[in-house]
């Protein structure tokens, strides 16, 4: 994974003062941003990272609410 990401991710995920929701919207607004550089002549390469990184961003969501986490990764297995 990213090390970016992965120091995002703790540090969402270690905020005391915020609540679930806050930490779950942090964390897909930042998922939608990867999404939204993603372009037409994109390679292969980029979307697969784009994709790693989206499941690693699920995973930590899982942590906050297993349901919603885990819902997210059961579609982007579709």
């Amino acid at each position: 994974m990213d090390e970016k990401l992965e120091r995002l991710i703790e540090k969402i995920l270690g905020y005391k003062t915020w609540g679930d929701k806050k930490k779950i919207d942090t964390l897909l607004e930042y998922d939608c941003k990867m999404y939204t550089n993603l372009g037409t002549d994109s390679t292969k390469t980029q979307v697969e990272n784009v994709k790693r990184k989206s499941r690693a961003i699920y995973r930590a969501i899982s942590k906050i609410n297993p349901k919603v986490g885990k819902d997210f990764l059961w579609h982007m297995d579709k």
